[in-house]
């Protein structure tokens, strides 16, 4: 758990990371905000070295973090882990103040009436490659991520250094979130998510289209959108500043 700021009177925002991370790709963003902001950036379950016995759903993370976080907090989930504070804010709405959704879709993979997503080819591959070579996924992954971006070898850089300050998530954990990906369809609670929403999206991300942030914030009922220009999947590590500041201002509101 990566902590910032200790002042009780600060506001508590939880920073939730993606597949294949770990808390360590927000130290940007702790570096940025940690002094206005309580932070509290967890490493989750598929971002651990130990953590594939005891891998849960998306809604069972939901529930760990709602006993282990503070009430009221604004959540920003990057990901899957905007998957996961969407399923968080769904069941405890009077614990989630409100979200900041980067680069986030409900639904990753394209299903026959949703096109908004990675194709499933590409997500069994992926599957195929952890069960031989995961440390050849992670790095095809982190170029992914980066393709395309104004900033590519900074964020591929960015991303490359998390793992060096934790140590790499266990393969089974990898399988058992990519799985989690392929049946998360968050698509019929989005009309339940009341809170306030930031959904936050480069133009030019590979992994997840900026169609399903324009669907998020069509569908949420209080929801705006915040274009990232020649960002890609991860446009906080791109454009550091840009982005803290759009989630400073919506923070403070």
């Amino acid at each position: 758990m990566m902590r910032s700021g200790s002042d009780a009177a600060l506001r508590d925002i939880v920073l939730l990371h993606g597949w294949g991370t770990n808390a360590a790709v927000w130290r940007d963003v702790a570096k940025r905000l940690g002094a206005r902001f309580r932070l509290h950036a967890p490493t989750l379950p598929y971002g651990t070295a130990d953590a594939a016995d005891h891998f849960m759903s998306a809604d069972g993370i939901a529930e760990r973090l709602a006993r282990s976080t503070p009430r009221r907090a604004l959540v920003c989930g990057w990901s899957l882990g905007g998957t996961i504070a969407l399923a968080w804010a769904s069941r405890a709405p009077d614990q989630v103040a409100g979200l900041a959704l980067i680069a986030t879709s409900p639904c990753f993979v394209q299903r026959p009436d949703w096109r908004h997503g990675l194709e499933p080819w590409a997500v069994r591959d992926f599957a195929r490659g952890l069960a031989r070579e995961p440390a050849v996924v992670l790095t095809r992954y982190i170029a992914l991520q980066a393709q395309g971006d104004a900033h590519a070898a900074r964020v591929a850089r960015h991303l490359r250094r998390s793992f060096t300050l934790a140590p790499r998530p266990h393969p089974a954990a990898l399988e058992r979130a990519l799985e989690l990906l392929c049946e998360a369809d968050l698509r019929h609670v989005l009309r339940q998510v009341k809170q306030r929403v930031l959904v936050m999206h480069g133009t030019r991300d590979r992994v997840v289209p900026l169609s399903a942030a324009e669907y998020l914030a069509q569908t949420l009922p209080d929801a705006r959108l915040a274009v990232v220009e020649g960002a890609a999947h991860a446009p906080f590590a791109s454009q550091p500043e840009a982005v803290c500041a759009t989630l400073e201002r919506f923070f403070d509101e």
